[in-house]
């Protein structure tokens, strides 16, 4: 069924999302690699070229160590927000009752998807596949901050001619520790913040706001 929207108005959050991500990423890459350089200078090693600074450790574990934070934050989020609740707040489902995506799927609904028209386990895995997903995308990157945090770790020690570590040795080292868990707390402080924010603040025009009249006891976004 054609759409009567065109496609930037139907995709234009998707777009403008994926656009600033990749100006950042940008920014962070040219910005990163210019103080690899200076960091390698002042050890009195070569400087690098800009796409050889794309695979190095610098930059795959600062992109990583975010990533990981971000998907972590998602993933836990979806499940908390299953069962948990928080009265007053836009972000929270209502204190009482069942939502719409709370019902069972129905097969026989016009334009279902198909693994609902499945069935059997490949419904049960759509189900969950939301977190699914955030789960293993949290996993792959922490893999990945892992392994850029190692290669960027065993450089150092080879210019400062210091023993290099394996990756499990790694593991058992303090500084991927420190990486991952001052990016894991701001995630939940910055969740925390709109769940309780949003029980007095508002913004008109914003699905993350209850409507501007709601009272503070109102819970979820939706509420009359």
């Amino acid at each position: 069924m054609k759409s009567k929207y065109p496609f930037l108005r139907r995709n234009s959050l998707s777009i403008t999302l994926l656009a600033l991500f990749f100006t950042f990423l940008t920014a962070q890459a040219f910005t990163g690699w210019h103080e690899y350089t200076d960091e390698l200078q002042d050890k009195g090693a070569p400087p690098v070229t800009f796409t050889s600074y794309l695979s190095s450790g610098h930059f795959i574990e600062t992109t990583f160590e975010n990533w990981e934070s971000e998907f972590l934050q998602m993933g836990a989020y979806v499940l908390l927000t299953v069962g948990l609740r928080q009265q007053g707040s836009s972000e929270s489902k209502p204190m009482e009752g069942q939502e719409e995506v709370d019902r069972e799927p129905d097969p026989n609904r016009k334009d279902a998807p198909w693994p609902v028209k499945k069935g059997g386990l490949i419904l049960t895995l759509y189900k969950n596949s939301l977190s699914i997903a955030f789960i293993v995308l949290f996993l792959v990157s922490f893999v990945l901050h892992a392994y850029g945090s190692l290669t960027a770790y065993n450089e150092e020690q080879y210019l400062d001619g210091k023993p290099t570590v394996t990756f499990w040795e790694y593991m058992g080292e303090t500084k991927l520790w420190f990486e991952s868990f001052q990016n894991w707390q701001s995630e939940f402080v910055a969740v925390a913040s709109i769940v309780i924010l949003s029980i007095y603040l508002r913004q008109k025009g914003s699905p993350e706001s209850k409507p501007v009249d709601a009272a503070y006891s109102d819970t979820g976004s939706s509420v009359g």
